[in-house]
């Protein structure tokens, strides 16, 4: 089993998250910002990782500190998870429909850490959830996991669908880059 588990705490978050690749899409969330929840419920069954986190914050400051700190801390135990990336496809991609919203996500896990985004320019909140807070997560999340990753909102009015459809397409990316279609390691240099 590829498993990661990762606790990290500040003076403004306290995160600890589980992650299993070889999942069944199993999710157990316990964060104080609601629609957090709902996405990482999302990711994870559209990734078919079992995920479990539980998260305080300083969210009577803002969602900002902990959504972060959870796309942190999930790419760090996603790259644990990894080990030594043996056989995996390495590359996914995935365009994903969320009724009026389309977001294109497309991923390499290459050790190089680096996030491209474009969301039309979209702001808003879902609740009490500033939209702009999903690149904070993906960002986050990215770079920790040492994974180059693009993610464009290709079309898209209610915050909400966009929201998700862009969870779903990353979780559908990582599923297909994590699966095992060999032996050997995906890279001419020998190294990821």
């Amino acid at each position: 089993m590829r498993e990661g588990r990762v606790s990290r705490h500040s003076k403004e978050t306290k995160v600890e998250v589980y992650i299993n690749l070889d999942g069944s899409g199993q999710a157990l969330i316990d964060t104080p910002v609601g629609f957090l929840n709902h996405m990482l419920e999302t990711f994870a069954k559209h990734s078919s990782f079992d995920i479990e986190v539980k998260a305080e914050g300083d969210v009577h400051v803002s969602h900002h500190h902990t959504v972060e700190d959870v796309g942190i801390t999930l790419g760090m135990a996603f790259l644990n998870a990894l080990g030594d990336k043996k056989g995996i496809n390495r590359f996914g991609y995935a365009i994903v429909p969320m009724d009026e919203a389309l977001c294109l996500c497309s991923l390499d896990i290459s050790g190089r850490p680096l996030f491209f985004y474009e969301d039309l320019g979209l702001r808003g909140k879902i609740t009490e959830f500033d939209f702009e807070l999903i690149w904070e997560f993906f960002k986050g999340f990215v770079l920790e996991a040492k994974i180059t990753a693009h993610m464009k909102v290709l079309s898209g009015k209610i915050l909400h669908h966009v929201a998700e459809a862009c969870f779903k397409a990353f979780a559908r990316s990582l599923r297909d880059a994590v699966s095992i279609t060999s032996k050997d390691l995906p890279s001419t240099k020998g190294m990821l």
